[in-house]
């Protein structure tokens, strides 16, 4: 597929790539050289806030398995069998 570079170094991605990656209006890209090549990547953007709470979740969980309070299991299986008790 080619891409024409417009004014203010714009180009249109193919529908075709748009609809097979999902993306949709107001979706961001990371942009990048490499080797010569430019490459895309879809992006997720999230907020600092959400992030941060992500990690504090993160970080208690890995306080409980420490302490014994968070059961950890081997398998899913294990997991449901916990579950159903």
């Amino acid at each position: 597929m080619i891409a024409t570079i417009r004014k203010r170094s714009q180009i249109t991605i193919p529908s075709e790539i748009v609809a097979k990656l999902g993306l949709s209006e107001g979706d961001q890209l990371d942009v990048m050289e490499k080797d010569g090549t430019i490459v895309l990547f879809p992006m997720a953007v999230y907020p600092t806030k959400y992030i941060d709470d992500l990690k504090k979740e993160v970080s208690d969980i890995k306080e409980k398995i420490a302490s014994g309070e968070q059961p950890v299991f081997d398998t899913v299986d294990a997991l449901f069998e916990s579950l159903e008790k």
